[in-house]
């Protein structure tokens, strides 16, 4: 059976109910999920700052949650964009690309204090994922060389120095449009691309904020389960 891959991303204290809904989702079909983890969301939200939640995350871990780094901040802190990177971003995300910008220093930068903080929380990452799946190359050589085995974007995983092309399903909750368009894409992904090797299914705190959203994942996850099988990243080969 062909292999499926679940991650929460946007793990961080002001979405903690929708993230635990989310758990709750993926625990009631036997799936142990992938945590995106964000240090400190958009500068205003530490996550050392709350210890029930931390709690909750390491407790997640001990359950056998993959943990991964998901930017420092996850927004761009109002880092110019050139035009190369307003068409790379159109469409994808609202100002919330962290690393859309970022050279390989200023990357490195940010990935290695990530670490730290999640490792002085008891937290292990084993891999980065930029918000929005948005980063230039160089980011990838500064998660291998920061001693992280996995990074993606939204066209593969990279794990271990291999490449493994792995479309990602996902939805958005931010307005009717994009909720309607995202509950459509991704049944266009079920009819289309069910034969991949690996799929990925990406679930946000926005996905329940709005009823269609709400629905289409509840939907498609138990489509994706019923052909699919989860595996870990742990586990790519």
């Amino acid at each position: 059976m062909n292999e499926l891959l679940i991650t929460i991303h946007d793990v961080t204290p002001p979405n903690a109910a929708r993230v635990e809904a989310l758990w709750q989702l993926c625990r009631s079909r036997g799936v142990v999920p992938g945590l995106l983890v964000v240090p400190d969301w958009h500068g205003e939200a530490a996550m050392e700052s709350d210890a029930a939640f931390g709690d909750w995350v390491r407790g997640r871990a001990s359950d056998g949650a993959e943990i991964f780094l998901h930017g420092e901040r996850h927004d761009e802190v109002g880092l110019p964009r050139s035009f190369g990177d307003e068409l790379r971003a159109f469409g994808k995300t609202n100002k919330e690309g962290e690393f859309l910008t970022l050279d390989y220093d200023a990357a490195r930068a940010r990935i290695d204090r990530g670490i730290a903080r999640l490792r002085a929380m008891g937290l292990e990452p084993v891999g980065f994922v930029p918000p929005a799946w948005l980063a230039k190359p160089a980011t990838h050589a500064a998660v291998r060389d920061a001693g992280l085995s996995v990074s993606e974007d939204d066209g593969a995983v990279y794990v271990r120095g291999r490449v493994v092309q792995s479309p990602v399903v996902r939805w958005s909750g931010r307005g009717a449009v994009r909720a309607y368009g995202s509950v459509l894409f991704e049944r266009l992904r079920w009819w289309s691309q069910r034969g991949e090797r690996v799929m990925r299914i990406a679930l946000h705190p926005g996905d329940l904020g709005h009823p269609a959203t709400a629905a289409s994942v509840e939907r498609g996850l138990d489509a994706w389960l019923s052909a699919r099988r989860q595996t870990f990243y742990r586990a790519l080969s």
